[in-house]
């Protein structure tokens, strides 16, 4: 009896209350407290394409843009956080990587002060390497899991220049890089196959070409891989793969 008038009264109180944010209609709230915040397993890096942080600043935080990211860095090295890493950031748009088509989910966006004509400044970069260290000691990303939005969106976007030091990054253990690449794949390798496996959209295949090259090969031609930039892919994934056996 006194069951059923708990439920009746719960029933009740549903009626009159706000549902709360996620709750399915018809269900009844009760709160367990084994749950925890998302834990981001990306970081995209994104240059702002504009004159000064200031501007940018207006930008992501104006509420009509609808554009945000988690940090800034200027060009000085000054560090803003706009957005709590546990939250879901508006930086990454319509993406893809390796199946994943949610990308604002699952990253910590980072945008960089900077035009995309111009190289990026020595404070700024020095900045990014010790956030990324942090947030590698929170989160455990990996390595290979540090990309460029025009590796997540090829067909929308071209940030970070091909000016970005990815080598410099990869040294200190953020991104793939490939010092020494043979001087030819494997005989029968097919390069699309390949981008696709690094986490590349290849339904647009000249923009993931022209992504991969901005990435790793300072260029931003959109033509079939030479016999060396093939070298250089089949390179990368080796990496990846040994990468991926060492987290196992």
């Amino acid at each position: 009896m006194l069951r059923g008038l708990a439920l009746l009264l719960l029933a009740a109180l549903a009626a009159c209350a706000p549902l709360p944010t996620g709750q399915g209609h018809g269900a009844l709230w009760q709160s367990s407290p084994n749950f925890d915040q998302r834990r981001p397993n990306f970081v995209i890096l994104h240059q702002t394409t504009n004159d000064n942080a200031a501007t940018a600043l207006a930008t992501l935080t104006d509420p009509q843009r609808k554009v945000s990211a988690h940090y800034l860095i200027g060009r000085d090295g000054a560090v803003m956080q706009l957005v709590d890493e546990a939250a879901r950031a508006w930086h990454a748009g319509e993406s893809w990587w390796g199946g994943s088509t949610d990308l604002n989910s699952a990253s910590i966006g980072i945008e960089l002060d900077n035009t995309g004509d111009e190289a990026f400044a020595e404070p700024q970069i020095v900045a990014l390497l010790a956030l990324l260290d942090e947030l590698r000691t929170r989160y455990r990303i990996p390595a290979a899991n540090v990309l460029a939005h025009g590796d997540i969106a090829p067909s929308r976007k071209v940030d970070p220049s091909r000016l970005f030091p990815w080598q410099r990054l990869a040294a200190h253990g953020f991104g793939l890089w490939c010092e020494n690449s043979p001087s030819n794949a494997p005989a029968g390798f097919n390069a699309l196959l390949g981008l696709q496996a690094l986490g590349y959209d290849i339904a647009a295949p000249a923009a993931a070409r022209a992504a991969f090259r901005r990435h790793f090969a300072d260029s931003d031609a959109d033509v079939e891989l030479a016999p060396a930039e093939q070298a250089l892919l089949h390179c990368l994934l080796q990496k990846k793969l040994l990468r991926e056996l060492r987290t196992e």
